[in-house]
């Protein structure tokens, strides 16, 4: 729970992260929970723990264009569970709401500059939240360095700390980072292991040449170049379906 001062009688007003409107307990007095000035601190929650965290990271190291086999090669040296600060500011831009979503820590860590936050799952963040033993990377960048190039009126600006785990791995003696968002699982990555194209280039090198030369044979045999062209379908599905296997 976070708190305010009543506007009529002073009291302490206690409040929830989705409150509007709040009742003093002491004169009964409606108060508009107004948060376009003040800045409130929200948490997300882990959605993830560790072991959910390493899967979603072996799920995308199997994808088409992550080099062979590194879902199963990369070795995980690392795994951090941290809370990454973010300023959230809503504004309202001719009559439409605009979240936008800065980074409050100096960071090389990628994706952090492209956070989503769901705003049913804010939590208040106090001293009764429990971060689960998280790291707490402190903010170390003014709210001020955004407020000039944001559009439009402000609805409300809070410093949220966003649930990340960071994870380090080494894949042919080099080591990587990824970012794996623990409130919906995205992945983050700025630099990884890329399959190779050349395989496939080659493939479609040599299905090129093949069609070429056909084609001009289909100018004087065309029932032979029809069957020549059959085969060279056939031929370059297997060549590619063997380099998506083994390369």
């Amino acid at each position: 729970m976070a708190s305010m001062k009543c506007t009529k009688c002073g009291a302490p007003v206690e409040f929830d992260a989705g409150d509007k409107f709040v009742k003093c307990s002491y004169c009964s007095s409606q108060i508009y929970v107004d948060r376009s000035g003040a800045g409130f601190y929200y948490a997300l929650p882990f959605a993830m723990g560790e072991n959910d965290a390493i899967g979603v990271f072996r799920r995308w190291g199997g994808g088409s264009n992550k080099a062979k086999d590194l879902d199963k090669l990369a070795q995980i040296s690392s795994l951090k569970k941290q809370y990454f600060p973010v300023y959230m500011f809503k504004r309202d831009v001719d009559g439409m709401e605009q979240v936008h979503v800065e980074p409050a820590a100096s960071t090389t860590l990628p994706g952090l500059h492209s956070l989503k936050i769901p705003g049913g799952d804010l939590k208040i963040f106090d001293d009764k939240f429990d971060s689960s033993g998280a790291e707490l990377i402190k903010p170390d960048i003014e709210m001020a360095t955004y407020l000039s190039d944001l559009p439009g009126a402000a609805k409300e600006q809070a410093l949220v700390y966003f649930p990340i785990w960071r994870l380090d791995y080494v894949f042919e003696q080099r080591t990587f980072v990824v970012v794996i968002s623990a409130s919906s699982g995205e992945v983050f990555s700025a630099d990884f292991p890329q399959r190779s194209s050349v395989a496939y280039m080659a493939v479609a090198g040599i299905g090129f040449v093949a069609f070429l030369a056909e084609g001009l044979l289909a100018l004087s045999s065309p029932l032979p170049a029809m069957i020549m062209m059959v085969g060279t379908v056939v031929a370059v599905f297997l060549m590619a379906n063997f380099v998506a296997r083994r390369m």
